[in-house]
């Protein structure tokens, strides 16, 4: 029998990604009452039965659910299915589609992408209109999908209000609304308001749902709110090379995260951390945090010296090398003490950094 040692040390927490957390012991514990015995495959199973009426209780009796691997097979799946091979996409620059993804939608989606500058992350109404023009002109690509994310790439948050403006203008337009919804969870945790009133009561028509960041150990979703938005995901998901062959384990997860509360307590705990960290280091001389904290994210700068020593003792990535924004994300298993050690190793830089 092969023996597999552990190759980490388990006590070591860092600040660089929610991605990196491990799995929540009640999805472990989901995955091995699935494992048992046999079940069909690519979907035709018990579990992903359960889990489309999950998704259904949560957004709608209209929903239809595609599970998929990853967050970028999720949003190039979703507005593939949403657009036609001359139609394009609006979203911000700032956008994951558009700065981490590595070109998936351009080579993967064969999307041509309408960026927009937006200082705090978030589309309007007047955003939309600087790309969503030149409609009936063979000469350009047809707007035909605006994709906005919340929680966005810069931590803020999209409120309804915001979330309906931005549904409401694109479908006067004639345009289709996709949410990146990777850390939806942290945005409704963040407003205290349920799943469907940022997507289904807002006017989404699509949704790339986040299981990862969540404490899945992997997968997320593909979420369809109005059926006439987006036409042959079965096909588009397989094309894409994102239909799981043993699905009941990515889709017996989406029940434990989104059959109880799991997936609320996971956000709430994440955000509580994100503002913990952020009110410690508010405290430390040098150390100014960019914006208020809406969800998971904590943007600070200081100096790049620190920065670098820092990494030494936490992971963490700088976020702006011009300016020495770093950012730090907070997970569903960051403890009281993990932002307070940080904290402290944060104050001790800065001050070893003022020594002469």
């Amino acid at each position: 029998m092969t023996v597999v040692r552990r190759r980490h040390d388990p006590a070591a927490r860092g600040f660089a990604s929610d991605n990196q957390a491990g799995v929540h012991p009640e999805v472990l514990r989901a995955l091995a009452l699935a494992n048992e015995g046999h079940q069909s495959a690519y979907g035709d199973d018990v579990y992903t039965d359960a889990m489309e009426e999950v998704f259904r209780a949560v957004f709608g009796p209209q929903a239809r659910v595609w599970p998929v691997f990853n967050g970028t097979g999720a949003n190039v799946v979703a507005l593939r299915a949403m657009c036609a091979p001359w139609e394009a996409v609006v979203c911000a620059e700032s956008a994951h589609v558009h700065t981490d993804e590595g070109g998936a939608p351009e080579v993967t989606g064969g999307l041509k992408l309408l960026t927009v500058a937006a200082p705090d992350g978030k589309l309007t109404p007047d955003l939309i209109d600087r790309r969503a023009h030149g409609f009936g002109d063979p000469h350009r690509a047809q707007p035909k999908v605006v994709t906005i994310s919340n929680a966005t790439e810069l931590g803020t948050v999209y409120t309804p209000r915001e979330t309906a403006a931005v549904c409401a203008h694109a479908h006067r337009l004639g345009l289709r609304v996709h949410l990146d919804g990777a850390r939806l969870a942290n945005a409704a945790a963040a407003l205290d308001v349920p799943l469907r009133a940022l997507t289904t009561d807002a006017g989404v028509d699509a949704l790339s749902f986040g299981g990862t960041k969540s404490g899945l150990m992997y997968g997320e979703a593909v979420v369809v709110l109005n059926p006439g938005a987006a036409g042959g995901l079965e096909y588009v998901r397989k094309t894409a090379m994102q239909l799981g062959s043993k699905l009941r384990f990515l889709s017996v997860q989406f029940e434990a995260l989104l059959g109880g509360d799991l997936w609320l307590r996971n956000a709430r705990r994440a955000n509580a951390m994100a503002a913990r960290l952020a009110r410690a280091v508010r405290e430390i001389p040098g150390v100014r945090v960019r914006s208020p904290v809406q969800a998971n994210a904590v943007f600070a700068v200081l100096p790049a010296a620190v920065a670098d020593r820092l990494r030494d003792r936490f992971a963490f990535y700088t976020w702006d090398e011009s300016t020495g924004e770093v950012r730090w994300m907070c997970s569903f298993d960051t403890t009281e003490a993990d932002v307070d050690a940080f904290a402290a190793a944060v104050a001790e830089e800065m001050a070893a950094g003022r020594r002469p």
